[in-house]
C-alpha cells in the first residue's frame, strides 16, 4: 500500500499527500477563516466538517494552549472544535494530543489519484460552470443530512471556479481545476438510479473536462468504509495516494451535517 501511494500519488508537483490538506481546503472553501500561528481556523455555519475544521500546518509554540484557543473560538460560534488531521499536521503528535483530550476520531478518509488519460466525455453528461437548482437538489438529496443548510452549501461550492456535471437528473459530480490537479467532489447518485453506471459516466466526463482545462492528474477523497465507491474509483485507475481523518471535540447538534 505504501509503495502504491508513493508511485501513484507523485506527480510533477510532488506527492498528493504532501498537499492534500491544502488542496481540499482550497477546493471546498470555508466562508470564514482565521490564521492562528499557522493553523487555519475555518467555519461555515457548521455545514460540512471540511469547511468547519482546523487545518493545522503550522507549529504553535504552545500546542496545548493553541488547542484551548481553538476550543474557545468554536464555542463562540456555537460549533464543536474539529481538526482535520493529515500527514502534515503539526505538531507531529497533534493526533495523540487531541485523543488525550477526548476528541473522537471520525471519518477516516482515503485520497486516491489517477492520471488523466485520453478518454472522451459522455455526450449525455452536461457540465456547467455553476450548480443549477436541479444539480443542487440531486446532490443534497444524497449528501444532505439535516433540514436547511443548502444555501450555505451552495456558497461553499461556488467559492471557487468548478465544473458541475449532471446526467439524467439522477447523478452529479463536481470538478475543481487546481493547476496540474483536478479535484473531484460531490459525486452523488440518487438511490433509485444506482448500479446503472451513471457515476462512472459522470466521473469519466469530469476527467475529460479536467484534461481540457489543462489538468494532468485527478484526485478525489472517499470515506475508507465506502467499499462500493472505492471499487468504482479503483476500476477507473485511481490508486491510494494519501489519507486524513477528523478529530471532533464535544459533540453538538449538526456537528456531523454532511459527508466529510
Amino acid at each position: 500500500m505504501a509503495e502504491l501511494m508513493e508511485q501513484r500519488g507523485r506527480g510533477p508537483g510532488g506527492r498528493l499527500d504532501d498537499r492534500l490538506g491544502e488542496l481540499v481546503a482550497a477546493a471546498w472553501p470555508a466562508l470564514h477563516s482565521q490564521d492562528m500561528a499557522g493553523w487555519t481556523l475555518r467555519s461555515a455555519h457548521g455545514v460540512t466538517k471540511r469547511a468547519n475544521s482546523v487545518l493545522a500546518l503550522g507549529e504553535p509554540a504552545d500546542p496545548d494552549a493553541a488547542i484551548a484557543a481553538v476550543e474557545r473560538h468554536y464555542a463562540a460560534l456555537g460549533l464543536p472544535p474539529v481538526f482535520t488531521v493529515t500527514g502534515r499536521s503539526r505538531p507531529a503528535d497533534l493526533d495523540a494530543r487531541l485523543a488525550a483530550r477526548g476528541y473522537a476520531e471520525v471519518d477516516r478518509t482515503l485520497a486516491m489519484a489517477a492520471d488523466l488519460g485520453p478518454g472522451g466525455a459522455d455526450p449525455e453528461v452536461e457540465i456547467a460552470d455553476a450548480p443549477s437548482p436541479a444539480w443542487l437538489d440531486t446532490w443534497w438529496s444524497v449528501d444532505g443530512r439535516f433540514p436547511g443548510g443548502l444555501a450555505v452549501a451552495e456558497r461553499i461550492l461556488a467559492g471557487v471556479p468548478a465544473g458541475y456535471a449532471s446526467l439524467a437528473g439522477a447523478a452529479v459530480g463536481r470538478g475543481v481545476p487546481q493547476g496540474e490537479w483536478l479535484g473531484v467532489y460531490a459525486m452523488a447518485v440518487v438511490p433509485e438510479a444506482r448500479r446503472q453506471g451513471l457515476a462512472r459516466r459522470v466521473l469519466r466526463s469530469l476527467m475529460a473536462w479536467g484534461r481540457a482545462q489543462g489538468c494532468r492528474r485527478a484526485y478525489l477523497v472517499v470515506v475508507e468504509a465506502n467499499a462500493g465507491a472505492r471499487a468504482l474509483y479503483e476500476s477507473e485507475g485511481f490508486r491510494p495516494a494519501g489519507h486524513y481523518h477528523y478529530r471532533v471535540g464535544k459533540a453538538r447538534r449538526n456537528a456531523d451535517t454532511l459527508r466529510s
